[in-house]
């Protein structure tokens, strides 16, 4: 139990941490994006889950890529976005691991995780992540 709560007051700390810097409003974080935003497409081969936080600096530049994966990729990939310092996203984070925000996980057809980045993204390295598994622009 007190190995659970050491690593419970780490991953805090480094959350915190990580995303102390003052806020930056941005058009795309400024009540655009949901606690969790989900992204409805039909059986995905790619699920990306995405996770961060409203006010996380790296988080914000995630939001414009999360946007073009999901309007390039609207069937074969599946983007979804967890809100790491919402309460109701506690579960998955502990779940995935989550140690540092942005965090993006990569699952196969078969909820597989087959890949893992934390920082910021770039989009062309998460095109070329997805054409090695066989997915294509739609």
């Amino acid at each position: 139990m007190k190995k659970v709560i050491i690593v419970l007051a780490i991953l805090s700390l480094v959350i915190i941490i990580g995303c102390a810097q003052p806020e930056i409003e941005s058009e795309a974080m400024n009540g655009t994006v949901p606690d969790t935003l989900q992204i409805a497409t039909e059986k995905p081969i790619v699920t990306f889950l995405e996770f961060g936080s409203k006010t996380c600096i790296p988080c914000k530049q995630m939001v414009p890529v999360l946007k073009s994966i999901e309007e390039n990729y609207p069937k074969s990939v599946k983007v979804t976005f967890y809100d790491v310092r919402k309460p109701q996203n506690k579960d998955i984070s502990i779940k995935y691991k989550i140690k540092t925000i942005p965090t993006q996980v990569f699952l196969d057809a078969n909820g597989k995780e087959f890949f893992r980045h934390q920082g910021f993204f770039p989009e062309e390295k998460i095109v070329k992540l997805l054409e090695e598994q066989g997915v294509k622009a739609e």
